[in-house]
């Protein structure tokens, strides 16, 4: 992520505490607001599919993948090569789902890249919940790099797993 904490999506300039919370953001936060905006855009393209509202269809899964490659892009393979390329690859999955869901009208396929984006962004959460825990309760803003430093997923002792084949 640039410096200046510049994103290249559409954000709504004219909310003033969206936009406070972007530029105040840690690195941290900015992937968890992509990814709460993903599954946000996913979601609205799924209702407009159900009432077929085409451009709203294609205007939600638009933004949605704008948002993928926007999580694709801000990744730092020097930092974890093997995490990195197993997002990409789950991302870029997602990505297909979208499309091929859209392009087929097939909810089922929204629903199963909705699903995977919001077990993403829990995974997410859970790792900001321990390493908050570990900086012994502070927000530590920009003090975690943007990507769990082992490569670990956080609560991979949980129940819930999902598995991908190509």
């Amino acid at each position: 992520m640039p410096a200046d904490k510049t994103l290249r999506l559409s954000i709504d300039v004219n909310n003033p505490y969206f936009r406070t919370k972007v530029l105040t953001a840690s690195p941290e936060e900015l992937r968890l607001l992509l990814l709460e905006g993903a599954v946000r855009f996913m979601r609205e393209g799924r209702d407009a599919l159900a009432r077929k509202d085409y451009e709203r269809v294609y205007e939600s899964f638009t933004r949605a993948k704008a948002v993928i490659m926007e999580l694709v892009n801000i990744m730092r393979p020097e930092h974890a090569p093997e995490l990195c390329s197993r997002l990409k690859g789950l991302y870029m999955f997602i990505y297909r789902l979208l499309t091929e869901g859209s392009m087929e009208k097939n909810t089922g396929k929204i629903d199963q890249a909705i699903q995977l984006m919001d077990y993403e962004r829990e995974t997410w959460t859970l790792l900001m919940e321990r390493l908050a825990e570990e900086r012994g309760g502070s927000s530590g803003a920009g003090a975690a790099p943007a990507q769990p430093p082992n490569g670990a997923a956080p609560g991979a002792d949980q129940p819930r797993r999902v598995s991908l084949s190509a």
